[in-house]
């Protein structure tokens, strides 16, 4: 008799709040927002600018949403509360320390855009939610962790199931949470869409 086991399992959490009241109300404004942040920051403009980004990223330039406006205090509360269940759901032994939203930034992705594979150092666990995706905006890219040390592994075939996969591409809606922990590499391939693709991304740290 045998059997597989699963082993070192990764883990990638997924909420919506597409079904909570007010969510259409809540979404429109945070896209206003970000839109606004991609208008007014000069600095994060100049920063995409010289670093290539296609399109806006308040990633290196604004360190504060959380106070400059109130639409990005009320999705602080709504991903602690998701940021814990995850925590949670790893089995996490915090002590005495807790997990800290240490960084919160805006992407807006214009058609063609795309985002390389990289991962998140000194953070435990990262994330995006996603505020617009029109028809055509990228999946989130994953890579199985163990790549680097498939030498001499042949590919799986085209029929394997997504936990088999050397690479899972998780397609977003509007109000979709994604969150994995922070050694995972991701990317996002290129925007196919005619408009930009907004998302909110963020870390956790333990502090």
């Amino acid at each position: 008799m045998s059997q597989l086991r699963s082993l070192f399992v990764t883990q990638v959490y997924e909420a919506s709040l597409a079904a909570e009241r007010g969510f259409a109300e809540f979404n429109a404004e945070l896209e206003e927002a970000c839109l606004m942040l991609a208008e007014e920051d000069a600095a994060g403009r100049a920063w995409c600018k010289a670093n290539a980004y296609p399109g806006y990223t308040s990633y290196a330039s604004l360190d504060d949403l959380p106070t400059r406006a109130s639409v990005f205090a009320a999705l602080k509360t709504r991903l602690d509360r998701h940021a814990g269940a995850f925590a949670k759901g790893l089995n996490l032994e915090l002590g005495a320390g807790r997990l800290k939203l240490d960084s919160l930034w805006v992407n807006v992705l214009k058609p063609g855009g795309a985002h390389t594979g990289h991962i998140h150092p000194h953070s435990v666990l990262s994330g995006t939610i996603y505020v617009t995706i029109p028809p055509g905006a990228s999946a989130l890219k994953l890579e199985d962790p163990r790549l680097p040390l498939m030498m001499a592994a042949p590919p799986r075939t085209a029929d394997a199931p997504e936990t088999a996969r050397t690479f899972v591409y998780l397609q977003p809606q509007a109000g979709t949470i994604l969150m994995w922990e922070s050694w995972l590499r991701h990317e996002v391939p290129a925007n196919r869409a005619k408009t930009a693709r907004i998302s909110v991304s963020f870390n956790y740290a333990w502090k």
